[in-house]
């Protein structure tokens, strides 16, 4: 049994995935980090709140509970950066996107530990994901897989200026056809949204990892700007002002237009699945 991971099973060819929202931290770790509220700072924030929706569409949903803080599902395991020459964060992070120490002195993190959580946390995650392939794979011969994520609009340590809102990431292209892609990019474009494509943020391990186009698996992330869909304040955060409260009026324009974009991933293995 694994309570941390939730997993609702549907009967269409689309997998979304929510390796971010969690905020489960285990007691004894805890104790060691320098506040509980750093240790969360980072979490996706209402993600899943954001995309309740997709349920409703017939989509698998795969959902962690554990904070990226305890294990990163979305890092490469064998601790290679997914971003060379830029900053970012760990498989089991030791500061947060700022810079902070997560960790109290005298009770770091030790390399042992790292194994521990992956073989906990990690490797459950990806084994259930590849398992959920398998089985749409079965049924339909294309499968797209959808990875949500959020960040803070301006983080000066990660990115230059102020990140768009929509930043969709494909591995420059090689984890799914483009034309996944293009039905994606077009639903972006007809929202008072900003987009880019393949920018700073071109895909976690998870789109990496799982993106087989020549077998029939689309994977597509997408890195949303918290602004679209909370009152973000920008730049620097404090604790009891981060995160916004959740505003279902607030978050209704950019709810619409994922809302679009999940009915576009669908209509792309449909389309697929039915030549």
């Amino acid at each position: 049994m694994t309570p941390w991971l939730t997993v609702r099973r549907g009967d269409a060819p689309l997998i979304v995935s929510f390796p971010h929202t969690g905020t489960e931290i285990p007691a004894e770790l805890e104790s060691r980090l320098v506040s509980p509220w750093i240790a969360r700072k980072d979490a996706d924030w209402w993600i899943d709140k954001l995309y309740a929706f997709a349920a409703d569409l017939g989509a698998t949903t795969i959902h962690t509970a554990i904070s990226r803080t305890v294990i990163d599902v979305n890092r490469n395991p064998a601790g290679t950066t997914l971003y060379p020459g830029q900053q970012t964060t760990e498989l089991c992070p030791t500061t947060t996107f700022d810079g902070e120490p997560l960790y109290k002195s005298g009770a770091e993190l030790v390399p042992a530990e790292i194994a521990e959580r992956r073989t906990q946390y990690f490797d459950p995650y990806h084994a259930r994901l590849e398992q959920e392939i398998v089985r749409l794979r079965q049924l339909f011969p294309t499968v797209a897989v959808y990875d949500c994520h959020s960040i803070r609009s301006v983080i000066p340590r990660l990115f230059d200026g102020e990140l768009p809102n929509f930043n969709i990431g494909t591995n420059s292209g090689a984890s799914c056809d483009p034309a996944l892609t293009a039905g994606v990019e077009a639903i972006c474009a007809k929202t008072g949204f900003t987009h880019v494509t393949n920018g700073r943020f071109t895909g976690g391990w998870i789109t990496r990892r799982h993106g087989d186009p020549k077998n029939g698996v689309h994977t597509i992330q997408m890195e949303l700007a918290c602004r679209g869909y909370m009152p973000e304040r920008l730049g620097p955060v404090a604790e009891g002002e981060w995160p916004a409260s959740y505003d279902p009026t607030y978050a209704q324009p950019m709810r619409d237009a994922l809302e679009g974009i999940l009915k576009s991933c669908l209509s792309f293995a449909h389309e697929r699945n039915l030549s």
